[in-house]
């Protein structure tokens, strides 16, 4: 059974005018053949996508896909130029930093403000404050003017004014980025809290492992339009593909032939096979050096295929690498890999000790870990129990067992 509809995107589109005059005047001057010195800019096109209550949502893409106007669009910030949006239930939105935040106005001032911008009365902002305050973790600054707080400052005090407001759908853009790890860990623990309730939320991240970890359906969109809708996993790789695509086309020559770098990964193939000790893997990684590189090196990583890093090393402390120029192999072996059940993926790095990265392959290959009895999870670990019951339970299994 499918859950409810929280929010329904109908065939939206999104179009922004670009002019082309630097100044007043020159538009002045110019109002005549204001045509010719304007452009317009497609952020959306053709959307549709409805979003059930209790998932939470990853729009993720390349700068400059749509995915933040896309999430602006959701929230009603910004009219589509054609198509509809329709929501119901209670709304709360982190855009961008600061937003609904006057700078002159002091952090007590702005979160009455804010709060009453999402729907709270003063009656129920009044009964929210301290436990705002206490989430925000800036008390001793809360009656100083917000233009004096700084970034990480203003994303706590906004963010907990959001999730103090009971949403049912949390729009989210990036913000969670800004902030020092206990409190984007405190941050993570409230959206999954939010999760366990059954609230609706729509992210925007930049993080794959993020995206993964937290999101149950991800939206990837490029140049405007939806090009996965479904699984994490899938959507995760299909925008890794994009950004290798991306890579690859500015190394190309105007006549389409790749550029040579001085080094590049010239092949790679894995290979995996099962003994007494477990899975074991083999990683054959050839590397053409065009052009001689001193002190060059490999990086070598192992991630999830949501994201998550999972290993990760360096040759550049224990293994001198030939600087010869022609094709040169290197094997990596882990005789002994205990992860749980599913897809990995290499990623492979050349780069020199000064910091300069040459070529990068992500992923380079992928293996598979097959199922087992252990249990699920990342990792894959021999797991016993033992039961000792006492009293009643105890005498009612020998009576069981005689």
């Amino acid at each position: 059974m499918s859950s409810p509809i929280i929010a329904s995107v109908h065939d939206v589109s999104k179009r922004f005018v670009m002019h082309k005059e630097k100044s007043l005047k020159e538009r002045v001057v110019n109002f005549r053949r204001s045509r010719q010195h304007r452009d317009d800019f497609w952020a959306l096109r053709d959307i549709s996508l409805d979003i059930g209550t209790g998932s939470t949502v990853g729009l993720v893409g390349h700068n400059g896909s749509g995915k933040s106007t896309l999430l602006k669009v959701i929230g009603g910030i910004v009219q589509p130029s054609s198509g509809t949006v329709r929501r119901r239930g209670r709304m709360a939105a982190l855009l961008e930093l600061g937003a609904g935040f006057h700078p002159d106005l002091t952090g007590r001032e702005n979160v009455y403000l804010n709060a009453a911008i999402l729907g709270l009365s003063r009656a129920e902002t009044d009964r929210q404050f301290d436990e705002i305050v206490d989430f925000s973790g800036i008390g001793e600054f809360i009656d100083t003017q917000v233009k004096f707080y700084s970034s990480g400052m203003y994303v706590r005090l906004a963010f907990a004014v959001a999730i103090h407001v009971d949403p049912d759908l949390l729009l989210v853009d990036e913000v969670l980025a800004v902030g020092d790890e206990p409190f984007q860990r405190k941050c993570m623990e409230k959206i999954a809290q939010f999760q366990h309730e059954g609230r609706t939320i729509v992210l925007v991240s930049h993080s794959a492992e993020q995206v993964g970890s937290l999101c149950d359906r991800v939206i990837v969109l490029d140049g405007g339009r939806v090009q996965h809708d479904g699984a994490p996993g899938e959507g995760i790789r299909i925008l890794r593909e994009g950004y290798e695509d991306e890579r690859r086309a500015v190394l190309k020559n105007p006549d389409g032939s790749r550029r040579k770098l001085a080094l590049e990964v010239g092949s790679f193939d894995v290979e995996t096979s099962v003994d007494e000790n477990g899975l074991r893997l083999v990683a054959h990684l050839g590397v053409d050096v065009n052009e001689p590189v001193e002190d060059w090196g490999v990086g070598f990583s192992i991630e999830s295929s949501l994201g998550m890093r999972l290993y990760n090393m360096t040759t550049f402390d224990d293994v001198t690498l030939p600087t010869s120029v022609g094709r040169h192999e290197l094997s990596f072996t882990i005789p002994d890999i205990r992860l749980g059940p599913g897809q990995y993926l290499i990623n492979v790095g050349l780069g020199d000790k000064a910091g300069r990265n040459y070529d990068l392959a992500t992923p380079a290959g992928t293996f598979e870990v097959p199922g087992d009895d252990y249990g699920n999870g990342v990792l894959a670990l021999r797991t016993s129990v033992e039961v000792e019951a006492s009293g009643a339970e105890a005498r009612a299994a020998q009576v069981k067992l005689s």
